[in-house]
């Protein structure tokens, strides 16, 4: 019940911030010119947080779901970072970025060869869904002076979603590799949110206390 609650609080937190950085300076400029500074659309980044916070509550149990649920939010973040790495401003945030990209190429390797040792017969999907697919559209149109906040407001959602579906996973799944691997991912996992939260400071709001429980 704990963790429903703060992750209720999380959702208000990231709507109230997406309001209110769409309002910022980039708000209404022109996203056809190439030349302009695109504005973020941060309440629909919020709202695919707060979708994604709710899916994590309620993290599947079973193998095959826990596997494209995991490999769905493995491609995001690598393709995130990516972006990141080229677009970021911040020496910190293009340093996140490429944290991010290699724990999550080591973790998707992880769970292909997990899955191959176990001899599951499950085939993850190769790309993101459509509610990531919306955040890295988000992502590639933000402005260059919005890009490095967009980043890291997404890394927040997407990483306290990540987190308690390895928390879920790892306390409830039925594949005792899987679970094995969840719990040891989620270390990883908290290990990126607090420095997002570290880099992100006062700008994410104080952050969302969700992925500390």
């Amino acid at each position: 019940m704990r963790r429903i609650m703060l992750a209720a609080a999380a959702i208000g937190v990231a709507i109230t911030a997406g309001a209110c950085h769409k309002t910022g300076s980039n708000a209404g400029k022109d996203l056809s010119n190439p030349g302009g500074s695109a504005p973020v659309n941060a309440v629909q980044d919020a709202a695919a947080g707060a979708v994604g916070a709710a899916s994590g509550l309620v993290a599947p149990t079973t193998a095959d779901g826990f596997v494209n649920a995991a490999t769905i939010a493995n491609t995001y973040e690598i393709e995130a970072g990516k972006i990141a790495e080229q677009r970021a401003s911040s020496a910190d945030v293009k340093a996140l970025a490429r944290m991010i990209v290699a724990d999550h190429t080591r973790i998707g390797q992880e769970m292909a060869s997990t899955l191959k040792s176990e001899g599951l017969d499950i085939t993850p999907p190769n790309e993101p869904d459509e509610r990531r697919k919306g955040m890295l559209d988000n992502l590639r149109q933000a402005g260059d002076s919005d890009f490095d906040l967009a980043y890291l407001h997404q890394q927040l959602a997407a990483h306290i979603e990540a987190l308690e579906l390895m928390k879920g996973y790892a306390d409830h799944g039925d594949n005792p590799a899987l679970k094995a691997l969840a719990a040891k991912t989620a270390p990883v996992i908290q290990k990126h949110l607090d420095e997002v939260k570290r880099i992100g400071g006062d700008k994410l709001q104080a952050a969302a206390p969700g992925g500390n429980g």
